[in-house]
């Protein structure tokens, strides 16, 4: 079949023009002259004839195979919707504990969620709402379904659940909520959420939380005892006898005849 000069090019998926020369050349000598078309063409061959009524050998007889792209966009996942920049989606234990760690004073929101939890899905317009509203406030959401151990550790046994922590004070509260009980949520944040100057670097998690994480594989941790305190020795002139060989038993200290001696004399006199 013949096909009418086609100079300028379309977009066979969408029918659209556009004004783009292009040639299509059969041998050395002989060119078609592609021209302006129009077609309905949905994967079907595209047969190239002569424009003139030249009818064309078996050898120069061609077809044009082309295909269709479809672009299928990806859809964004309901936790991944709404983001603010000071929420960081945690993806691993060794994650969250550098991050509390690196975030000083700030308060930090620990989000605990499920893809397949209602109540989670939900409240999660809201909470990218008050990360909005608290920039100073670092929001940390983390997946369940991906981290069901480091969820056992932190002892986070239902959802959707928040721990709230800060500073040198740690761990501040926790609880679980939904958006029946918001104001809980409110609450908590009104109450930490002031400004104040730790005096000393962020504590981070629970050496109790820590220990858990390593026990079960989450997490690279040693604990380290605390060395012990010293007692400062408080001199006490009266008891200066009694202290001056603690080590010797009582009948071997020499203050312990004195005394006697001293007692012997008394009676002696009287």
């Amino acid at each position: 079949m013949a096909v009418e000069a086609l100079g300028k090019g379309m977009c066979l998926s969408c029918n659209t023009r556009w004004d783009t020369s292009s040639e299509l050349r059969r041998g050395s000598s002989s060119a078609i002259e592609l021209g302006r078309f129009c077609s309905g063409f949905l994967g079907r061959r595209l047969v190239v004839g002569s424009p003139r009524g030249k009818t064309l050998g078996s050898g120069n007889l061609g077809s044009i195979s082309a295909q269709m792209s479809l672009s299928v966009r990806k859809s964004v996942k309901w936790w991944e919707r709404l983001l603010h920049p000071n929420m960081k989606v945690i993806d691993s234990a060794q994650d969250l504990v550098d991050t509390l760690l690196e975030a000083g004073d700030k308060l930090v929101i620990v989000d605990f969620f499920s893809p397949g939890c209602g109540g989670c899905r939900a409240l999660h317009p809201k909470i990218c709402q008050f990360a909005e509203m608290n920039p100073n406030v670092l929001f940390l959401p983390i997946n369940h379904e991906q981290h069901k151990s480091m969820c056992y550790s932190l002892n986070v046994h239902v959802l959707p659940f928040f721990k709230f922590y800060r500073g040198a004070e740690g761990r501040l509260c926790s609880f679980s909520c939904t958006n029946a009980t918001i104001k809980k949520f409110k609450d908590a944040l009104a109450k930490h959420n002031t400004d104040r100057c730790s005096l000393g670097p962020a504590k981070g998690l629970e050496e109790s939380e820590l220990t858990a994480l390593a026990a079960n594989g989450d997490l690279s941790f040693n604990s380290t005892p605390k060395a012990p305190v010293p007692v400062p020795y408080l001199h006490d002139a009266s008891s200066e006898k009694t202290l001056t060989n603690p080590i010797l038993p009582l009948h071997l200290n020499p203050w312990f005849f004195q005394d006697i001696d001293e007692k012997s004399l008394v009676t002696a006199q009287r």
